[in-house]
């Protein structure tokens, strides 16, 4: 297969995608060809600095300085909504879990879910992804509501919105969720990239679910999805320019995942010794099919994400799915 070299007729299209295993063969230019265009990848980290930058989704979201973008879910539905000039493909290149990320302190008689109700939570942001799922996870899995709980935020929203039924408290300047839950300032943690100290459980920190891999089975046995946490987007004025842009990006994708695959069959392709059986034991209970593309296959996990969004205020009023992707990628 041809790697997609660059000829002089080639326009150089930016992608500013997270450093992730699935995302390597977009850095290394192996990709099927285009007509008229070659992607360039460009490392561009969000709460971590990549090589080529920090604050991928506001330099997307805000001043559309790339091309093609992986941009957070919340704020692409918020942003589409309000009829800003961007289109996107359902690929959907980070997914979590919300059970893997929800943190308590020993001792603060935090055992179940329940017992959040009435405490002070820290989050990065009322309308980051993770926060947003873990949230309405809550709500639908556990019964304990957004509105039973205090909330503390780190950051300013990528997309402005105000409600009055959310009710926030800043973090004092230069402060951090998982200092704050370390020095008993808050009663839960919840982040998309918890830091060293609290993945370590250093000062008592445990996760909420002691048992995180029996909740994320669990989860994924209810609603069969791996939650999507961005989204692929292009600015309007690219794909007009090339309109087989974003069924390109489709076909690009599935060929990039068939390799990340194939890299794993191979025992020395991680530093962990056992990372191939990891990877075995992760398709036995999810089977092969987590990072699929296409609006079929996650149809329905992004109805629920887009109720999330309305109940907890971000939106006035849920949107189509189909109006968030562009039309010529609609029957994937």
């Amino acid at each position: 297969m041809s790697t997609g070299t660059a000829t002089s007729a080639s326009v150089p299209l930016t992608i500013a995608l997270a450093n992730f295993d699935r995302h390597l063969p977009f850095f290394l230019g192996w990709l099927p060809p285009a007509e008229g265009f070659h992607l360039q990848a460009l490392d561009v980290g969000m709460s971590s600095l990549g090589r080529d930058g920090i604050d991928r989704h506001g330099r997307m979201l805000r001043d559309a300085e790339f091309d093609i973008a992986e941009v957070s879910l919340a704020s692409y539905i918020m942003a589409k909504a309000r009829g800003a000039a961007f289109t996107a493909v359902p690929v959907f290149p980070r997914r979590l879990f919300s059970a893997n990320h929800i943190y308590v302190k020993a001792g603060n008689g935090i055992e179940t879910p329940a017992d959040l109700r009435g405490r002070r939570v820290a989050i990065r942001g009322w309308q980051v992804s993770l926060s947003v799922l873990a949230k309405g996870d809550l709500k639908t899995r556990h019964g304990v509501d957004w509105q039973d709980i205090h909330w503390i935020v780190e950051g300013a929203e990528q997309v402005a919105f105000a409600d009055p039924r959310v009710r926030l408290e800043a973090m004092p300047a230069g402060a951090r969720g998982a200092q704050l839950l370390l020095d008993g300032a808050v009663d839960a943690y919840i982040d998309p990239r918890p830091p060293r100290a609290v993945l370590e459980g250093q000062g008592g920190i445990r996760p909420l679910f002691i048992d995180q891999r029996r909740e994320c089975l669990d989860y994924f046995a209810q609603r069969r999805c791996f939650p999507a946490m961005h989204v692929l987007a292009i600015r309007d004025d690219v794909a007009q320019r090339f309109a087989h842009l974003p069924q390109y990006l489709l076909e690009a994708w599935a060929d990039a995942q068939h390799k990340t695959r194939h890299a794993y069959e191979d025992y020395a392709y991680t530093a962990m010794p056992l990372g191939r059986l990891a990877w075995q034991q992760s398709s036995a209970d999810f089977g092969d099919g987590l990072f699929a593309a296409g609006l079929a296959a996650n149809r329905d996990n992004l109805a629920w994400f887009i109720d999330y969004l309305v109940d907890q205020a971000l939106l006035a009023a849920p949107i189509a799915v189909e109006q968030l992707f562009h039309p010529s990628v609609l029957h994937s």
